[in-house]
């Protein structure tokens, strides 16, 4: 026990000297960037290129050399003619004629607890607002294994606000649609996930240590003063009550029955009594429990609507100050680290390959 209060006083100062540099240098950067700063701009990039390029030197490639040069040739004119389609597309667009490829705008999303992306996201879903019409699509690739519940909330509005303007919503999971990632997911018009993607962990979760033991034994007294009868419940250094962990179990509750209620209202024909107990699914047990409608990773299916569809990647940025790259640097160097020791006490209890 001794070693551990010496390793957290160690570890408290190392923190205060971090947090003190990057206070005195932001003040520094932010006073020099106040006139300059970066409000941030969208990057729009034709994808359609990319795959037709990509096929095009795997074909030449693997040709015959003989042949190479008269295929060189044929797709050449095949650009030709594509470049008059697209012309011809665009200037349909211009005058309000029928269109003769439907545009779909590819957004990505990767979350961390705090959801951080919505920030991107709500600037990417205002600018494709704008140009999408019902004859187009929006795909979000979306990885998250979820993390607070306001800012997951969030998150999922904005990709409601698609939904209410009634252009068709995909959603493609590779990896993880978890919680908070699945409160996103479940908005979509259609979530397509790869076969060994997890999904689902519709539950709501809350832990934190108490420190009051130590606190004691050390003779350190711990007060906190409130107004309200329910403005603190538990706490990590005072003692908790069985009445504070009552109320703080039926809040939980409440966010629970909130989450599923949404759940149900955005995915009507799962069963939400038997999928919303906190558990997590591989995709293709998740398709049998209506939590996704197909089994397909993102490539597969954007190189499927290429062929049908003009594809345009849409990513809001913006330069961030060295202030915040450096607290960004910091805040992912500690969640790394408790990620790590995380993994470490409760691996175990995880399923490996």
């Amino acid at each position: 026990m001794e070693f551990l209060i010496e390793y957290g006083l160690f570890l408290a100062k190392a923190a205060t000297v971090v947090v003190a540099v990057v206070i005195i240098i932001s003040l520094g950067a932010s006073q020099k960037s106040k006139h300059s700063a970066d409000k941030g701009h969208l990057e729009i990039t034709p994808l359609n290129q990319q795959f037709d390029d990509m096929s095009e030197a795997m074909l030449i490639a693997t040709m015959d050399e003989s042949m190479q040069k008269a295929e060189e040739k044929k797709l050449h004119k095949a650009k030709k003619k594509q470049a008059k389609l697209d012309k011809k597309a665009h200037k349909a667009d211009t005058e309000g004629e029928e269109e003769v490829k439907s545009r779909v705008f590819v957004l990505s999303f990767v979350g961390d607890v705090s959801a951080s992306a919505v920030s991107h996201l709500r600037e990417e879903v205002t600018a494709v607002l704008t140009q999408a019409t019902s004859n187009d699509e929006v795909v979000v690739k979306l990885e998250s294994p979820g993390g607070m519940v306001h800012s997951y909330g969030l998150a999922s509005s904005q990709l409601d606000r698609v939904r209410q303007a009634k252009i068709p919503l995909t959603v493609c999971v590779d990896e993880v649609a978890a919680s908070g990632g699945y409160m996103m997911a479940c908005v979509a018009d259609k979530i397509l996930a790869a076969p060994f993607a997890v999904i689902g962990s519709i539950g709501v979760v809350a832990q934190m240590p108490n420190f009051s033991k130590v606190l004691k034994k050390n003779d350190v007294d711990y007060e906190i003063l409130t107004a309200g009868k329910y403005k603190r419940t538990m706490t990590m250094l005072g003692e908790n009550t069985d009445a504070a962990r009552k109320k703080f179990v039926a809040e939980l509750e409440e966010v629970h029955v909130l989450f599923k209620s949404h759940v149900s209202t955005m995915r009507p024909k799962v069963d939400i009594d038997k999928i919303a107990t906190g558990e997590t699914w591989y995709g293709t047990q998740a398709l049998d429990l209506a939590l996704v409608d197909g089994i397909q990773t993102s490539d597969d299916y954007l190189v499927t609507r290429s062929k049908e569809a003009r594809l345009f990647e849409v990513v809001f940025e913006r330069k961030k100050k060295i202030y915040e790259r450096l607290g960004l640097a910091a805040e992912q160097s500690a969640d790394r680290l408790m990620l790590k020791w995380w993994a470490r006490l409760t691996q175990n209890s995880h399923k490996q390959l």
